[in-house]
């Protein structure tokens, strides 16, 4: 995976190459980016940057081989064209073409590991990643802004939780303590460290004490979840969440997306591509009807269309459940921005624009915030398997509370 094919993060992008150029590598980073950010994809790209055969050149071949052109069998001078090509060379993405390219983009590289939350096959058996290798190269190519609800259902896990085990640590100990296959650095990509618990004590020592030439990279959302011991031998990097731009902009040209839906999806996906692709799939969905239903059966219609829209939603399924939400809490971002700015205006859709001018009707600031809140409050819960009908019907009951004294009703 290369730089140019993660989304957005342009400063970063030329930021990690100068880390290494400069000689500022750290033997342990942590990206530390919120899902859908692209951490993982760059980190991924970087481990190639790092491998590169080429990048690498400036700093070994050409010392290396330079006394054989500067006094060759005829004692001619190192050709210039040689030179130049060696002074030239990009150094701000792999070469994608050199032996060691070609194997990180088939993630087959003997020195490039990887770490990541699994389950037992059976139950009470000792596993190591390695023993799902074979499915962990097919998500990372298939679904690279992939979170980790997303690989324990690619791997069948059902409602079983994912974590990073002790013998997943042993084994971490000893493949960093052989020696390079290929005789440069070697690489531990661990994607959500957040699932090594106290096992990860094991790893200490290795991290604060690595052998020569040999990198962690690990990759996490949250670093309130990481063992603090850990988190104190990283050099942290920030990946920020994603300008909608970017995402809009991906949608269009790598997912033929018409330019208007792409530009609504952007909006709504609050900087998370995975969330993006998501809305992307089902961007058809009617949620503003749903929605309307909904406001209505609050402020209106009462207890009997509340539980009828309650029973309705909890059928669409968790990312559904989600995306709704998540749409409901654009409109309300909408609604505060014009509020407060009303020639933002003019950068929305009128549809939605339209919708959000109503919710302005119905709430003030303070009301329209506690809403937000609850609404991220579901979504959290969403996550974590809450009961959807127990959810939406206690979120029906703290909107209304929230906003009884303020009331209009939402026509079409």
């Amino acid at each position: 995976m290369l730089f140019n094919d993660v989304i957005g993060q342009s400063a970063l992008k030329k930021g990690l190459p100068e880390l290494m150029s400069e000689n500022r590598l750290a033997h342990a980073l942590l990206f530390l980016g919120k899902e859908g950010s692209g951490a993982f994809p760059l980190a991924i790209a970087f481990a190639q940057y790092v491998m590169c055969q080429k990048v690498n050149l400036p700093k070994t071949s050409t010392e290396t081989t330079s006394s054989l052109f500067e006094s060759s069998l005829f004692g001619s001078e190192t050709p210039s064209s040689a030179k130049e090509e060696s002074a030239t060379l990009p150094l701000e993405e792999a070469c994608n073409t050199c032996p060691s390219c070609l194997k990180m983009a088939d993630m087959v590289h003997p020195d490039v590991h990887f770490s990541y939350p699994i389950v037992p096959k059976k139950s009470g058996q000792a596993i190591i990643c390695t023993d799902y290798i074979t499915e962990w190269r097919e998500f990372i190519k298939s679904y690279p802004y992939g979170n980790v609800y997303d690989w324990l259902q690619f791997i069948n896990a059902e409602n079983k939780q994912g974590n990073i085990s002790v013998h997943e640590c042993n084994d971490i100990i000893r493949k960093l303590n052989l020696k390079s296959f290929e005789g440069g650095y070697k690489i531990l990509i661990m994607w959500l460290p957040e699932y090594l618990k106290e096992a990860g004590n094991k790893l200490l020592k290795l991290i604060e004490e690595p052998p020569e030439k040999t990198l962690f990279i690990l990759v996490a959302e949250s670093d309130e979840n990481i063992l603090p011991t850990i988190l104190s031998r990283c050099q942290i990097i920030k990946v920020p969440k994603l300008d909608d731009a970017d995402i809009e902009k991906a949608l269009v040209e790598r997912n033929k997306k018409d330019s208007d839906i792409a530009r609504r999806i952007a909006s709504v996906s609050q900087g998370n591509y995975r969330e993006a692709l998501q809305m992307s799939q089902h961007a058809d969905e009617d949620w503003q009807s749903l929605l309307r239903e909904w406001l209505n059966a609050i402020l209106k219609t009462g207890p009997m269309a509340q539980a009828k829209w309650v029973d309705e939603i909890a059928k669409l399924g968790r990312e559904k459940q989600k995306q709704f939400l998540r749409y409901y809490l654009h409109l309300l971002q909408l609604a505060l921005k014009i509020k407060a700015i009303p020639e933002m205006a003019v950068n929305y859709p009128s549809k939605d624009l339209d919708f959000a001018q109503r919710l302005n009707k119905i709430a003030g600031f303070s009301q329209i915030q506690a809403i937000a809140d609850e609404l991220d409050n579901a979504v959290y819960y969403i996550e974590r398997n809450a009961n959807a009908k127990m959810l939406f019907m206690a979120l029906t009951i703290k909107i209304y509370y929230i906003i009884q004294n303020n009331i209009v009703l939402l026509n079409d």
